[in-house]
């Protein structure tokens, strides 16, 4: 019989967690206000009372102008005695609780950050869409420090563990992507240039952590499309976390702004997607566009495992596989391939107690079936998925049974 890992516990840096099982880091869309809710709250603590060894509070902007949403969290002093409330709930079901830390950079709007967006380079975003500021080079310094003050924070809030948002084409991503890093000073041109920006965020967040908290880095393995960084780049990447001490990386890829699809896969459902958008601009915007501006990604189960076997093979540090699991084979697999730690994000949507379904033998694939209903409607309203919904749309539900039906998936 197989002796699988995931139930044995691991050690995070100074973290040990009680199996080997992650809440990935996917925006919830639970903080009106930015603040975090009760909805945030409930949610957490259902996925830690489910059996996860860790669970991560998502996309936290460090300042104001990292904020691609208004319906995001914003990590600040004022909501620090909400965040506890949360990590003690965490805390009290067995789970360490975890938060992504980042900026969006230029998938930001004047409305949202309260300002021209930032990036590593000037220009036009046409995702969100807006006119972009490149940074100055004396403005660097000062956003890397947020990062530590985040950390701080975070620590004040109760989090055993931080992420660093550094993939997916957020602000450290577009400081290391070709495509969108234009710079001619220290920060631009060669791969070791582009990584600066990325390594003072770090080292300043390793320095807040002060060795009781584990710091992980979400990275980009490719960017996901033509221009963008690939995985020859990507594996120096990871080798220069390695040697900066993080305690974990988490192995992603695709870019929100040209290939976000990549980074779920399967198929975005433009009808959920406009339904819930405003304002009506946007909506008729992705109406007319959003074939072009989504393309479809075809899913499969554990989609980045290959590429994720290339940094297995490089690279000592514990990595986090993320990326399409849903059956317990595939989460025997990638431990087995001498990944520490797997993370789930849809899988947990759908099932929250999908980890201690799995414990008591009950079950071997969980319910979401990656129709992407949840994450259409997170960009204007609470992540939530379709089967959990009393009602919905008749349009919406033909949608995600025709995309079933494409997928082969139509019960």
């Amino acid at each position: 019989m197989h002796n699988s890992l995931l139930f044995t516990p691991e050690k995070l840096g100074p973290v040990t967690l009680r199996n080997r099982t992650i809440r990935a880091a996917a925006f919830e869309g639970m903080c009106p206000g930015n603040a975090p809710s009760d909805l945030l709250y409930n949610y957490h603590r259902s996925v830690a009372a489910g059996g996860v060894g860790m669970t991560t509070l998502a996309y936290a902007a460090v300042t104001k102008s990292g904020l691609s949403f208004d319906h995001q969290l914003w990590l600040r002093e004022e909501i620090l005695p909400g965040l506890r409330h949360i990590t003690d709930a965490i805390h009290e079901e067995g789970a360490a609780a975890s938060i992504q830390i980042g900026h969006c950079g230029n998938m930001s709007h004047w409305k949202t950050a309260g300002q021209i967006p930032v990036s590593a380079s000037s220009g036009f975003n046409i995702y969100s869409p807006t006119w972009v500021r490149g940074m100055r080079e004396n403005e660097l310094a000062p956003m890397a420090r947020q990062f530590g003050d985040a950390v701080r924070l975070a620590r004040k809030a109760g989090f055993d563990a931080v992420e660093v948002h550094a993939g997916h084409g957020y602000l450290i991503s577009q400081f290391l992507s070709p495509y969108t890093n234009h710079r001619h000073d220290d920060y631009g041109g060669s791969l070791d240039n582009r990584m600066r920006f990325m390594k003072i965020c770090i080292s300043e967040a390793m320095e807040a952590a002060k060795g009781d908290m584990a710091v992980l880095v979400k990275m980009n393995m490719r960017d996901g499309f033509k221009g963008g960084m690939e995985i020859d780049e990507a594996l120096e990447v990871g080798r220069t976390l390695e040697r900066i001490g993080v305690h974990a990386l988490v192995l992603s890829g695709g870019f929100v702004s040209k290939a976000p699809m990549y980074v779920m896969r399967g198929e975005m459902p433009l009808k959920s997607m406009t339904y819930y958008m405003h304002p009506w601009w946007l909506k008729y915007g992705v109406k007319l566009c959003g074939r072009f501006m989504i393309p479809v990604e075809p899913f499969k189960e554990a989609y980045f495992y290959e590429d994720a076997l290339k940094f297995r093979e490089a690279l000592k540090l514990p990595l986090v596989y993320v990326g399409g699991l849903v059956t317990r084979e595939k989460i025997d697999m990638v431990l087995d391939a001498g990944f520490e730690f797997v993370a789930m994000a849809r899988a947990l949507l759908n099932e929250p107690d999908f980890v201690n379904r799995m414990k008591d033998g009950n079950e071997r694939k969980c319910g979401c079936d990656h129709v992407n209903y949840c994450i259409a409607r997170m960009y204007s309203r609470e992540m939530a998925c379709y089967k959990h919904l009393d009602s919905l749309p008749g349009k919406l539900r033909d949608e995600i049974e025709k995309i079933k039906e494409k997928d082969g998936m139509s019960r």
